[in-house]
């Protein structure tokens, strides 16, 4: 499942302190901005999957205009999205065998210049992917 959710983002000195208003429990911090966005992700993305598989109804997430409007001087909003789903099927990570279909060249080329297609090939589809 795809959830969205907005994480406020406290300022305190040089680190940001991250909580999401709407899943209390959902907490965490960063080093700087860019640390706190990643750990913002990582935090949401562990408190669903704690809340699915516990049972617990994931509550509706508020929106922007709602939470804006209480934010300290300090405090700012970060949308952060979590797909529940893609994130069990990464926590599989099985390797499976797969066909493909290469021109003959492609083959003879990417041989003798040592390609590993099995990595080119992963590297290709999470490109395409986006993940």
């Amino acid at each position: 499942m795809k959830y969205h959710f907005y994480a406020v983002l406290e300022k305190e000195d040089k680190y940001y302190n991250v909580y999401y208003p709407d899943l209390p429990g959902a907490i965490t911090f960063g080093n700087n901005l860019e640390d706190a966005i990643h750990m913002a992700k990582d935090a949401l993305e562990g408190h669903l999957l704690v809340l699915e598989d516990s049972g617990e109804i994931i509550p509706k997430a508020s929106d922007y205009k709602t939470l804006s409007n209480k934010l300290a001087e300090n405090e700012q909003l970060q949308l952060v999205t979590a797909d529940t789903h893609l994130i069990r099927i990464k926590e599989e990570n099985k390797t499976v065998n797969k066909m493909v279909t290469l021109p003959k060249y492609m083959v003879i080329l990417g041989k003798e210049k040592g390609i590993n297609f099995s990595q080119t090939l992963q590297r290709a589809l999470k490109d395409e992917l986006n993940i």
